[in-house]
């Protein structure tokens, strides 16, 4: 039983999941399993160059930050399992016990993060209800979202991205799988507000 597992290996299926691991010594987190499903056939930064994004030097290719930033996730946070080459299909059940269904395996998780793309090929099964138009996004371009409030689907279930419904910029992004994980995090807290920083300064 995994207690979170994101889909989706982009900048906020990432994002959330640095911000979940980085949290993985808080005794409220302590003994956590996490896991993320990296499986990205077509995402925006396979194609993307970055000259406008805030901490990302210019010209970084969006393929080269996509490669690093799962690496940076495995370095710095081993206890989050990556998940290759599976593509989720179907997830079904309630909060604190839902299974996710790929094209090899079966998992059982209590939360699921959906962070792949808005895409209006989306098609995963038991979250298709929960498909609307994207209200930031050029009706021509056919984009979808989840119905959510601020990221939450329904128990258990959260969006992040673009799939919340937010614009397509990589610090837009990053920032919603974060705030996802911090939501998780203060979950796990009893609803004491919570996030994880690393500082330089000397503890006292």
């Amino acid at each position: 039983m995994f207690d979170v597992l994101i889909i989706g290996g982009g900048v906020s299926g990432v994002s959330c999941a640095l911000i979940l691991g980085s949290a993985h010594n808080k005794p409220y987190a302590q003994g956590k399993r996490i896991g993320i499903f990296t499986h990205q056939k077509s995402t925006a930064l396979q194609d993307a160059l970055f000259n406008n994004a805030y901490g990302i030097p210019q010209g970084k290719l969006g393929k080269d930050l996509m490669a690093e930033s799962l690496e940076h996730l495995h370095s710095a946070y081993p206890e989050v399992e990556q998940i290759e080459n599976e593509k989720v299909m179907k997830v079904e059940g309630t909060a604190g016990d839902f299974t996710v269904t790929t094209n090899k395996n079966t998992y059982q998780t209590k939360i699921v993060v959906v962070a792949i793309g808005s895409a209006n090929t989306f098609a995963i099964e038991g979250l298709m209800d929960y498909v609307i138009p994207n209200k930031k996004a050029m009706p021509e371009k056919n984009r979808i979202q989840l119905k959510n409030d601020d990221h939450l689907v329904t128990e258990g279930i959260y969006a992040a991205g673009t799939l919340a419904g937010w614009r397509s910029q990589l610090s837009i992004a990053a920032g919603s799988g974060a705030s996802v994980g911090t939501d998780i995090l203060t979950l796990w807290n009893n609803g004491i507000p919570s996030q994880h920083h690393d500082s330089t300064r000397p503890k006292h």
